[in-house]
């Protein structure tokens, strides 16, 4: 873009339908409160400013915008009203200014490229994002003039004649502003309707009786979703699925069954990454090139290594940290834990707080017992250690380089470098026992 940009994200609607006592725009689509995507998807336009309009009592929802400045609307009397709250930040700015709608999080940094850049090429004093649905009932028509092709007016969909009821392009809600027009375009729009609002479409209405010119862009419907319902919210968690599922195989990775496979807006993957059915990435996931990740793995807030193996029923907790060419198998809980390079951990373990070191084998049922109840503690296994099966290592406790744990042994003390450590009761064995055992119950109960 050839001049400065500023962004206004209006935030301050309080989400009734939604039923929620957490504001409509912090629900979550693909892992990103709705409103954190907005401005994302601002930030890759080199926003030199972007201010969040708010509305009263929103603390989580001002936590989760910073370090961008709010502005509170504390009476919601329409979007116009909504942007001027922000009054004081818009005066003085120049180039332009984008409009955006903290609850439309399928927007495009590339649409909005677009709009920013039809406003400038004529200059425009307001630039709009329109579409067009199968269906406009209920949506503000886009009247342009059959000449030039200029945005005459905004009509909202119960004040169209017939003839305008006939147009199919309609209105987005995101509008792009000549910076240096905005304050004043905005001032002179009237309440003058059935709700007593101030409307930011009337904005197009101001603006040509000041002689000056507005533009309309088209924009395909699904980039317009707003949610305002759990159902909406769902609709448009599956448009960007299928938006990451889709960039993810572009990129490289095979997704097998890409439909059963869920992906946050912030996942990494590498190239040559196999991804089975059922896999679960969360908030935070980098996996590196040629890694397997099988079926039915859930995956958050952790890094997997280049050619590793993980699962299936794996389950990676934040901070597990799994090296190049480690093994995670079924059943398999981290969390907290660096697996080293090599190391395996193929079955039914549980390893938390930890470090497994290069090459260490984790036999099945090994658990770390890292709480107290108070604390967590850390276990350190050493490099090319052998833990048998059904091992339970007492956290604080390291175990050497190259040492081997027997299974069925609970350790509680440092096992030196290449020791073995063997921690089970003395056998007891009583022969006949088990027979004379069943014949007395057999007298006791009449049963066989």
């Amino acid at each position: 873009m050839s001049t400065d940009l500023s962004v206004v994200v209006l935030a301050a609607g309080m989400g009734t339908r939604m039923k929620s006592a957490l504001p409509k725009v912090m629900h979550k689509v693909a892992g990103k409160p709705m409103v954190n995507h907005v401005i994302d998807a601002a930030a890759k336009l080199d926003a030199v400013k972007t201010m969040v309009v708010v509305g009263p009592d929103m603390p989580k929802l001002i936590d989760a915008v910073a370090p961008h400045p709010t502005f509170e609307q504390t009476d919601r009397l329409g979007t116009a009203h909504a942007v001027l709250a922000a009054k004081d930040a818009l005066t003085g700015l120049s180039g332009n200014v984008l409009v955006l709608y903290a609850d439309s999080p399928l927007f495009t940094a590339e649409t909005l490229k677009r709009l920013v850049a039809a406003r400038e090429e004529g200059d425009h004093c307001v630039a709009v994002l329109g579409f067009r649905p199968e269906d406009p009932s209920g949506y503000g028509r886009l009247v342009t003039d059959d000449q030039t092709g200029m945005l005459s007016a905004i009509v909202e969909d119960k004040e169209c004649d017939d003839a305008q009821r006939q147009i199919t392009f309609c209105n987005s809600g995101v509008m792009c502003f000549r910076a240096e027009d905005m304050i004043a375009t905005l001032d002179a729009i009237d309440n003058a309707n059935a709700k007593g609002e101030y409307y930011l479409t009337d904005a197009v209405e101001v603006a040509r009786k000041n002689g000056k010119t507005c533009v309309a862009v088209e924009v395909d419907e699904a980039e317009t979703l707003g949610v305002n319902s759990r159902t909406q919210l769902a609709e448009a968690e599956a448009i960007l699925q299928d938006r990451l599922r889709t960039n993810a195989m572009v990129e490289g990775a095979t997704l097998i069954d890409p439909a059963s496979v869920f992906l946050s807006a912030d996942t990494k993957l590498g190239r040559d990454v196999i991804v089975e059915p059922n896999v679960v990435f969360g908030p935070g996931v980098t996996v590196g090139d040629n890694t397997v990740i099988k079926a039915f793995s859930h995956l958050e807030s952790c890094v997997v290594g280049a050619g590793a193996d993980i699962g299936p029923y794996a389950r990676l907790r934040p901070g597990a940290d799994i090296g190049a060419g480690a093994k995670v198998g079924n059943f398999v809980e981290i969390k907290k834990a660096v697996v080293e390079d090599g190391a395996k951990v193929n079955h039914l373990s549980y390893i938390g707080d930890a470090r497994v070191g290069a090459k260490a084998n984790i036999g099945a049922g090994t658990i770390t017992c890292n709480y107290d109840g108070y604390r967590k503690q850390h276990t350190d296994i050493g490099a090319g250690a052998f833990i048998g099966s059904n091992s339970s290592l007492v956290a604080p406790v390291e175990i050497g380089d190259g040492a081997i744990v027997g299974a069925g042994s609970t350790v509680t003390g440092k096992v030196d470098q290449d020791a073995l450590v063997l921690t089970r009761a003395a056998r007891t064995e009583k022969p006949g026992w088990a027979a004379v055992f069943r014949e007395k119950m057999r007298a006791l109960t009449g049963k066989k």
